[in-house]
Formats: structure tokens, C-alpha cells, sequence
């Protein structure tokens, strides 16, 4: 038996793996970040688990987890978008999801690059929209320290507008490219942009026609309120954390309704919940894989770690780590992410280094340690009951914790008919169930107006 409704997978995959201490597993190499026939096995198994994207978040500053030499594999790494331009053709139905800031990219160069990736994957592209917020970026872009988190987000709203109407610049057909008549392009189908706002002024049009699914796939991750008031406006699939079936239901029924309120379908608008899972063939493998990784960790890393995590503006290094988290300082920075973070330690009862060991594998995203048919469990609980429409799957280590969802999860998903067994179709928005990127210049009010 099939569901109708079918669960959607991602894949956040960086190649320096998750866990803090994941570049010390045996089974990965210390080189992951920037080995590139590393991330083509990474797609390539991915796309053969059947998932619907590849996904890589980004930062724009060098990110040490910690003061040991060393450190963190998250120090340097590849461009996301660079790195699919290459993955892309060396597969055929994974999509690929790039992280982009709107606080530090213009709207034309990013609507460029994001509509070049999808016409070379064939339409297999998204674009992950963040503000990015840390002191270290803004120091790279001619800042003395940050935007404030609110006015991140009001340009936010912005770019994602202009980039939005830079690719319906070419209509569907605009190109005629008759050798016999010399017509090339009808410009009654080119459509400059003209948009003048608070924050840019663009005239347009892009000089990169649409691909077979119209335009790239947006995605968000915001919690804040400000975040999901932007996520119900524009996104098409977001990316959320939760540790507890009714938060996650909360913010699902939220984000709906939000979407309903603005006038679109909230069934094309997918909310997939992070989830990093340690798998076993029992309950008991499963914990001994954990146990494997979070004895690696350097707890300098995990200090630095927590010290991001909770927004900056704290050294959790002089407390006593053996006692409780202290009070939070309020900053510019991430909002939803240290409140998540306060919550699992009080949730707890954690100390400062229980709660660095438990983040180090998904940063406060659920982290599940079970037998495959435990995994299911969760995902089909949290699936069914309005809490997901599926999830971005963290595995704690690369390759061998992908394997085990490919492998292991993967098929009890498929025999429980929640899970697709071939791909739907050829484009992102096919395989996601998304629409079609409709241009609006081809729409019947824009031709009647």
C-alpha cells in the first residue's frame, strides 16, 4: 500500500561531516570539506537513497570550533554553489540546495548564479535564504559589527522580491533562436525589472533565461517571529528545528496558517524538521555509535561550539563547565537558536558539558539514537500528526551515517508506503510536489493588464 502523501527528504551533508568530532571518525576523512570525490560520493549515495535534495548551509567567515590546532573541519570548505555546478552533472533527480545571504549578496548577482545552477542541473536547484548572523561575517564586508536582526530581516523581504522578479525577466518562450528567420528572442517576452525600494534599486532584466521548472526552489530556516512571517511570504520549503512532537506541531499549524492568511496553498509549502539520527541494527549498536563520537570530542571545540550557539557576547569557558548553563546575554544575533539551546538544558538539567555534548552532533536539532524501525517510528509519528511534511536528515558522520539511512531506514519507509521507491519526475519542484515556477508576465491578469 501507498500513501498519497509521500515524505520528503533532505540531505545536509557537509563534507567535513556534523558532529564536531566527526572529521575524527575512522570511517571519515579528515579531508572531507574539501575533497571533491568525497561530496561526489556523498550525492551519489544520497541520490541512490532516493532523497529530494542536497543541502549545505554556508558562512562567510572562517569558523574555528575551538583554540586546538586543528580544530574543527568546518574551518574552510567549499562555495555551495560552485561545488553544485560541479556535483550536477555527475547526477540526474537530486536536487541541490545552496545557502545565500541576503545581507551580503545583491539580489542581481545572487539571481544569477541561483538561475545558472538551475539551468545546468536541468531545474534541480533551491536556494536556502539566510541573513547570516555573526560579528565575524560583518567584519568581512566592510562592517564594524552586524545589521540589527531587524533590519536584516525587512531587506530580507526585499531581496527575496527582486530576485524573484530578475528570474521572470524571460517568459517561457522568449526565446526564438529561427535560423531561417534570424528571430532570436521576442522582446515582447523580455521584462525589465524596474524596482526601486528601501534598500536596492535594480532595473534589469537578468541576463539568464528561466530553466525546465521555471525558477530555483526558496527555502528558510527563521524561527523568530520575523523569521516565520518572512518563511509564510515566501518560502516553499522550511527548514526548522525541533526536540519535542508538540513544538513542532505548534510551528507547523503556524506556518500554515500564516500561508493560508497570505493567499497561498499551504500544501506548497513543505516544513521538514532536522533530524540527525545514529542508526543501528539494534538499540544497543545505535548507542555504541554515539558513545564512539562523543568520546572524540575536543572539549575546547565543544566550548566554542556552545559559545555560537547561545549568540555570543558570553565565554562559556570561564564557568564551571560541570555546572549549569548561566543566564544568556540578549544580542543581535541569532534569536530562535539560544532559546533552543536554553531549553534543552533545562529540559536536562544539563551542565555546560552535558549540553556541548549533546548539540555537537546537530546543533540543537533532534538527534535520535535507535534500531532503523525506532527511526521510522519518529518519522512517521511527527508525519502523520502535523508536526512535518518530512525531514532534512543530519547524519552525525560522512559516509557511514548516510549509509545507515539509505540502507537501513530507507527501506522500512518504503514497505510502510510512506516513502517513494523511484524518483516522480526530473525537476526539484516534480520531485518535492511543488508547482511549477509560473512567470508573472505570462499570467492571464499580466497579459489583460
Amino acid at each position: 500500500m501507498t500513501n498519497s502523501r509521500q515524505i520528503k527528504l533532505g540531505a545536509f551533508l557537509p563534507g567535513g561531516g556534523q558532529h564536531i568530532a566527526s572529521w575524527r571518525h575512522p570511517e571519515q576523512p579528515s579531508d572531507g570539506a574539501t575533497q571533491f570525490e568525497f561530496h561526489r560520493q556523498l550525492a551519489q549515495t544520497a541520490e541512490r537513497g532516493l532523497f529530494d535534495a542536497y543541502f549545505l548551509a554556508d558562512g562567510l567567515a572562517a569558523s574555528f570550533a575551538g583554540g586546538s590546532e586543528g580544530g574543527s573541519a568546518k574551518v574552510a570548505g567549499f562555495e555551495p554553489l560552485t561545488l553544485f555546478s560541479a556535483l550536477a552533472p555527475l547526477t540526474k533527480n537530486i536536487g541541490f540546495i545552496a545557502t545565500a545571504s541576503t545581507t551580503y549578496e545583491e539580489p542581481y548577482n545572487l539571481a544569477r548564479k541561483f538561475a545558472s545552477l538551475d539551468l545546468i542541473s536541468g531545474g534541480r536547484a533551491g536556494w536556502n535564504v539566510v541573513t547570516t548572523a555573526t560579528e565575524a561575517a560583518a567584519r568581512n564586508f566592510n562592517l564594524d559589527t552586524q545589521h540589527p536582526h531587524e533590519y536584516r530581516y525587512q531587506r530580507a523581504r526585499e531581496h527575496v522580491e527582486v530576485v524573484k522578479k530578475l528570474w521572470d525577466s524571460f517568459e517561457d518562450d522568449a526565446f526564438i533562436r529561427d535560423k531561417a528567420s534570424g528571430q532570436f528572442l521576442d522582446l515582447d517576452k523580455l521584462h525589465a525589472t524596474h524596482h526601486v525600494g528601501r534598500f536596492f534599486k535594480v532595473q534589469g532584466p537578468l541576463n539568464v533565461p528561466r530553466s525546465p521548472q521555471g525558477h530555483p526552489v526558496i527555502v528558510q530556516a527563521g524561527q523568530s517571529e520575523s523569521g516565520r512571517s518572512l518563511a509564510a511570504q515566501t518560502a516553499e520549503v522550511i527548514f526548522t528545528s525541533h526536540q519535542h512532537l508538540h513544538t513542532a506541531q505548534e510551528f507547523y499549524r503556524d506556518i500554515k496558517h500564516r500561508a493560508r492568511a497570505a493567499g497561498r496553498d499551504p500544501n506548497h509549502l513543505l516544513i521538514m524538521p532536522g533530524l540527525a539520527p545514529f542508526i543501528g541494527r539494534t538499540l544497543e549498536e545505535a548507542q555504541e555509535k554515539y558513545r564512539t563520537l562523543t568520546s572524540l570530542i575536543v572539549e575546547s571545540d565543544g566550548i566554542s561550539l556552545l559559545n555560537g550557539l547561545v549568540g555570543g557576547g558570553i565565554n562559556l569557558a570561564d564557568f564551571d563547565l560541570d555546572g549549569p548553563l548561566p543566564p544568556l546575554p540578549v544580542t543581535e544575533g541569532m534569536k530562535s537558536r539560544p532559546e533552543l539551546i536554553r531549553q534543552i538544558a533545562d529540559e536536562h538539567n544539563f551542565t555546560i558539558r552535558e549540553l556541548y555534548q549533546w548539540v555537537a552532533t546537530a546543533r540543537g536539532h533532534l538527534t535520535v539514537v535507535g534500531s532503523a524501525e525506532q527511526v521510522a517510528d519518529i518519522i512517521q509519528e511527527w508525519f502523520e500528526n502535523e508536526a512535518a511534511d518530512g525531514f532534512n536528515i543530519l547524519p552525525p558522520w560522512l559516509p557511514g551515517g548516510l549509509d545507515d539511512f539509505v540502507d537501513l531506514v530507507v527501506p522500512v519507509l518504503q514497505k510502510r508506503g510512506l516513502f517513494r521507491t523511484a524518483y516522480e519526475g526530473t525537476t526539484l519542484r516534480d520531485n518535492l510536489g511543488l508547482p511549477y515556477g509560473v512567470n508573472r508576465h505570462s499570467l492571464p491578469q499580466a497579459k489583460s493588464a
